[in-house]
């Protein structure tokens, strides 16, 4: 996603972030492994709400996401969920 057409990272919910991470084809396990120093249970807070993770990761997390799913789908999950 550019720039311009990204969602902002505040405005991502916790249910969003998890559909994101499914409808992009990965477990938390598989995210673990693709983001250097990044826990399955920061995954885990990020989605549930207990806790956010830094925009750093929040924008690492966005991007890996965004390059399996189209412009649209992921401005749909973002607007909806």
């Amino acid at each position: 996603m550019n720039g311009s057409d990204s969602p902002a990272l505040d405005d991502i919910s916790p249910r969003a972030w998890r559909l994101l991470r499914v409808a992009a084809g990965y477990d938390q396990r598989a995210v673990e492994r693709e983001v250097d120093e990044l826990m399955q249970a920061h995954v885990s807070m990020l989605e549930s709400g207990n806790r956010s993770l830094s925009r750093a990761r929040r924008e690492t997390l966005l991007d890996l996401y965004s390059a399996a799913l189209t412009d649209e789908q992921l401005r749909a999950i973002v607007d909806h969920f």
